[in-house]
């Protein structure tokens, strides 16, 4: 598996708050990666010899901190850097087909993480929804996911353990309110989704439902667990405000070793004039021992791109079942950031 865990940038808010409508998928209507570091901005896009390319990018300068380390006299501050780019290029066929390329790069300093990733996948796009190939592991997740925190908030836990492989094909389609998407990767693994997305009166809901088949390798680093999981979440948007809940149940199995997983996360988020904020939480349980996380985020808009963000994360679970350890983390930290998005 490829070092690539990035996606070409999803929309935050645009992308949840707008009203679906009965149309197909376009061409950059997908996320292929689950990278949170979003931007939130249009991208630019210019006209080649009948090519259309769009380009977006990031730049997020950071200072992190490991408040539980301010307790053993330990290094707890760790500056760092983030910069990532997009770049969509498609054209549009003699039957109306678009078939293009979309990439990612993303280069990071900090976190005890130095480097360049990417993520490519070609596709087609038609009336019935578009087609992929290529590094297409967390489309489905992204699809039906629930709406991230603000800022640097980084809710742990709050999905399935098993994930797909890197390579893969893929397919996304707007029927509607309603929208399907699906993926297989090298391995026979899957991913399968469902959204339904309308407003009714003032307010917006969303319903989103999904079903993994994926392995999932323990803290140990060593034990592979297959991963079957059911997860759902529901959104309700009304003016500038957020509120959603998912749930999951899980069955993990590696020998003789059966575990269930089960839980449920939830999420508040407001816009106040040029100040956006986040609180989420998650409990769940591995055959009753506790896995549990929560997130506060917050960011200020200076001007158009530019932003300063905030983000304190807890996470905390230590399950072993039959002499092998699942989960192991425990760490609270903050971090701030200066963000410009182009």
């Amino acid at each position: 598996m490829r070092a690539s865990n990035f996606s070409i940038s999803d929309t935050l808010c645009a992308g949840i708050l707008a009203v679906c409508v009965a149309a197909p998928a376009s061409a950059q209507d997908f996320s292929i990666s689950s990278e949170r570091l979003a931007n939130i901005e249009e991208p630019l896009a210019t006209e080649i010899a009948g090519v259309t390319i769009e380009a977006a990018g990031v730049v997020d300068a950071r200072l992190d901190y490991d408040l539980e380390g301010m307790f053993d006299d330990e290094d707890v501050i760790d500056p760092g850097v983030i910069g990532n780019f997009s770049v969509n290029a498609s054209t549009q066929l003699g039957n109306r087909w678009d078939v293009g390329v979309a990439y990612f790069g993303q280069y990071e300093n900090g976190r005890g993480v130095s480097g360049y990733t990417d993520n490519i996948a070609g596709f087609i796009s038609g009336a019935y929804g578009t087609v992929l190939a290529g590094e297409v592991m967390n489309l489905v997740r992204e699809e039906t996911r629930r709406v991230r925190g603000i800022g640097n908030a980084d809710l742990r836990f709050d999905d399935a353990l098993g994930a797909a492989q890197n390579w893969g094909g893929g397919y996304v389609g707007q029927f509607g309110p309603s929208r399907l998407s699906a993926l297989v990767d090298e391995d026979g693994n899957y991913d399968v989704g469902f959204v339904y997305e309308r407003p009714s009166g003032k307010a917006g809901y969303r319903y989103a439902a999904r079903f993994t088949d994926a392995p999932f390798v323990a803290a140990d680093g060593i034990t592979q667990f297959d991963s079957n999981a059911l997860t759902g979440t529901f959104e309700y948007m009304y003016s500038r405000s957020i509120l959603n809940v998912g749930a999951g149940y899980e069955l993990l199995q590696a020998g003789p070793i059966d575990a269930q997983r089960w839980f449920v996360s939830g999420g508040w988020q407001r816009q106040w004039g040029a100040f956006t904020t986040s609180v989420e939480g998650h409990f769940g349980e591995i055959e009753g021992q506790a896995e549990k996380s929560g997130a506060f985020g917050l960011s200020y808009g200076f001007a158009r791109g530019l932003s300063l963000n905030l983000g304190v994360n807890h996470s905390d679970a230590q399950v072993e079942v039959g002499g092998v350890q699942i989960l192991d983390e425990a760490e609270t930290s903050a971090t701030t950031s200066v963000r410009f998005g182009f």
